[in-house]
């Protein structure tokens, strides 16, 4: 069989609902890598947050950032950070409004404010965890994604006035922030162009709104059957739920590994 590019997202994907890697899906990783496969995780995650999924698996190649910060076979081949200028501007005004802006860089994150706008009696908010406070964390270093911690209704003003970012909500009180034109894809398509494969021999597995582009992107793509109404449309295949051996059902329905 020719040599195949898959593409795993983690949260929903590679672990199920409770952050647990099935023991169907660790069989079906090492079979694929067996098989000869590349296999690269591509996450919203950042390097140092996917490091135990990672090791578990054994999986040196990542999109990280939502495609800011690849990495192929333990090389970077691809970044792109949010420009500081634009970074600090974004600091000022999120500080004044009380909500939480997350710098996040490959190593770590801190977050410039401990203060947050919204009720701290919610469910919702209390599930949300600041990481340390340092307000000047973002000064001198690479910036790769940002999280905003917000409403829906107060991030309109964000859009409007940081328009060259990338918005992705994930929470109800959380988006992603990205640097002009991130995206899984575009990370997805700097690993292709190093390790040389074609369209026809990419895949990619996923599940969540971060994955919309990467799933229209690649030849071979797969929805999770936990996945959205919206991101299965996204997809020309779909599997069974995480929890239902979702990615073992997937790779033996594209033919990768044996029935």
């Amino acid at each position: 069989m020719t040599k195949k590019l898959v593409f795993f997202d983690i949260d929903g994907t590679l672990v199920d609902h409770a952050k647990k890697i099935p023991a169907s899906t660790e069989q079906a990783i090492a079979e694929l890598r067996e098989a000869g496969h590349d296999i690269v995780i591509a996450t919203g995650r950042g390097p140092f947050m996917l490091k135990p999924i990672s090791e578990a698996l054994n999986i040196h190649s990542y999109v990280s950032f939502n495609g800011s910060y690849v990495v192929y076979n333990d090389e970077v081949v691809y970044s792109h950070a949010i420009e500081p200028a634009r970074l600090a501007e974004l600091s000022r005004i999120s500080i004044a409004n009380k909500h939480p802006l997350v710098y996040m860089t490959p190593d770590g994150m801190r977050s410039s404010t401990d203060q947050t706008a919204y009720s701290d009696d919610s469910d919702e908010a209390l599930k949300l965890k600041l990481p340390p406070l340092d307000p000047d964390y973002y000064i001198g270093k690479e910036i790769y994604q940002c999280l905003l911690y917000c409403k829906e209704e107060d991030e309109g003003y964000y859009k409007e006035n940081f328009s060259e970012l990338g918005f992705i909500r994930w929470h109800l009180y959380g988006s992603d922030l990205l640097p002009p034109g991130g995206s899984k894809a575009r990370g997805i398509q700097a690993i292709i162009e190093r390790a040389g494969f074609k369209n026809e021999d990419v895949y990619a597995f996923g599940d969540g709104v971060n994955d919309l582009e990467m799933l229209q992107y690649v030849h071979h793509s797969v929805a999770m059957g936990n996945a959205s109404d919206e991101v299965k449309r996204a997809a020309r295949y779909v599997t069974k739920d995480v929890t239902e051996d979702g990615i073992m059902h997937g790779l033996k329905m594209l033919g990768l590994l044996k029935s």
